[in-house]
């Protein structure tokens, strides 16, 4: 299957809004690391428990998992510019405001409303991709934006740790806030929706080019709902729900790993947790590339991103497993490092598979329904690992426990989604959508 080419007009605008989706991505990424990277600090101040942090860091999880619903739909409707900025500049406040808590609760509310802010971010980013690049074209973006949830981890314990020890962990919340809101604010000025632009006869070849043609409505609440007859849609929700779970672990443990199973001080696990995401980097950028040369190779758009996720799963569960049982620092660094890279292709993939199983008008909606499924794993990861952690005094039961759930949602994606896209005529048959021009 040939390369497309794209017209100088799309190039420049999938640049700025490539690259504003990372610097977005990012700082979503570090925002969410701010009460890990403070854990120890917090919880004296504050006086908790591992279990009640758990339960603190489950709390951003729930938020955000429960918002996706909503939250992938208004993106299809109302479309990323202004939805991502209003999403950015909500997030910014609360992180501002964890700064000021002085209460468990309080501190609750904050990531409550953390977790409502971000809920568009990536639902938004997969929307802007299927808006701007050919479908021959996506993994590779795909992959570039979904390596943000490797790179802001991967620069949060340096940066966060630096900001902790220079100004206390308040001040570094309050730090992150206003950054956010600068970044809305360039949000908003620079990045436009395809409803804002005026195409070409050859842009709009170039977008469309290997697809059924895009609808022009957004999508409706029948067809939304109507999503959830598909297997596929199943699929994708079962599938990520180990991905996430397997990642959120590590988010929201990996220091804390290092520092009461590996017996590491702070500054030093503020170096060595940042080994392993910046491998995620390398694992979602990697993975993307592969997902379009697979489909140039002649895989279907479906398959060559579903094999790259399958793949990084099973990658993933066998060197949490090495990590698990190991006795050397050494090595289980080395295995988490590993295990992250094979996870990050894994996440990416999943949001460019989400990019290609339905309508155009349906892809955040799609791809916030399979986030949906993967932040349920993410809130359960934190809180189950506290209290296993908790009850055996070891990470290692913890770790084993999410590799088999990282296996069975391998099994998910290979099984349960199918090998072709739902088409809009699908869609609106089970819809009860009439297309213009044929009989009711």
């Amino acid at each position: 299957m040939p390369k497309s080419t794209a017209p100088d007009t799309i190039r420049r605008r999938q640049r700025s809004a490539l690259i504003m989706l990372v610097i977005a991505g990012t700082l979503n990424y570090l925002d969410r690391s701010t009460l890990s990277i403070a854990n120890p600090l917090i919880r004296h101040e504050l006086g908790l428990s591992i279990a009640d942090m758990g339960l603190l860091l489950s709390a951003f999880l729930w938020a955000y998992a429960f918002a996706q619903l909503p939250g992938g739909a208004l993106v299809d409707r109302i479309g990323p510019h202004r939805l991502l900025a209003a999403g950015l500049s909500l997030w910014s406040i609360a992180q501002a405001a964890a700064g000021l808590v002085g209460s468990f609760g309080q501190f609750s509310i904050a990531r409550v409303f953390l977790g409502l802010g971000e809920a568009p971010m990536f639902s938004s980013a997969v929307r802007v991709v299927r808006d701007w690049y050919n479908v021959r074209d996506r993994g590779l973006p795909t992959g570039i934006w979904n390596c943000t949830s490797s790179l802001g981890p991967a620069i949060a314990p340096p940066i966060l740790t630096a900001l902790m020890i220079g100004f206390g962990w308040r001040w570094m919340f309050i730090i992150m806030g206003i950054a956010g809101i600068g970044v809305a604010a360039a949000w908003l000025r620079f990045y436009r929706d395809p409803t804002e632009a005026h195409f070409t006869a050859a842009e709009r070849q170039y977008l469309n080019d290997g697809e059924e043609p895009r609808p022009d409505a957004p999508v409706r609440l029948s067809e939304w709902l109507g999503l959830f007859r598909f297997r596929t849609t199943w699929g994708l929700v079962l599938g990520f729900f180990g991905v996430v779970y397997m990642s959120w672990l590590y988010l929201a443990w990996l220091p804390g790993y290092l520092e009461m199973q590996r017996h590491m001080s702070i500054p030093k696990t503020g170096i060595v947790a940042a080994i392993p995401f910046a491998f995620g980097v390398i694992g979602s950028i990697g993975g993307g590339w592969i997902a379009d040369w697979l489909m140039r190779r002649g895989f279907s758009p479906v398959n060559s991103r579903k094999i790259p996720v399958i793949v990084g799963l099973l990658g993933m569960v066998a060197f949490t497993v090495v990590a698990a049982e190991t006795p050397s620092d050494v090595l289980a660094v080395a295995a988490i490092s590993a295990a992250l890279m094979f996870g990050a292709s894994a996440s990416g993939m999943s949001w460019a598979l989400s990019s290609v199983a339905a309508p155009a008008h349906c892809t955040a909606s799609l791809g916030a329904i399979q986030n949906f499924g993967g932040y349920l794993g993410g809130a359960l990861a934190p809180t189950v690992t506290g209290f296993i952690v908790q009850a055996t005094g070891s990470f290692t039961p913890a770790l084993l426990a999410s590799a088999a759930i990282g296996l069975a949602s391998a099994l998910a994606y290979l099984v349960v989604i199918r090998a072709e896209p739902i088409t809009t005529a699908e869609l609106d048959a089970v819809a009860g959508v009439v297309t213009p021009g044929t009989a009711p």
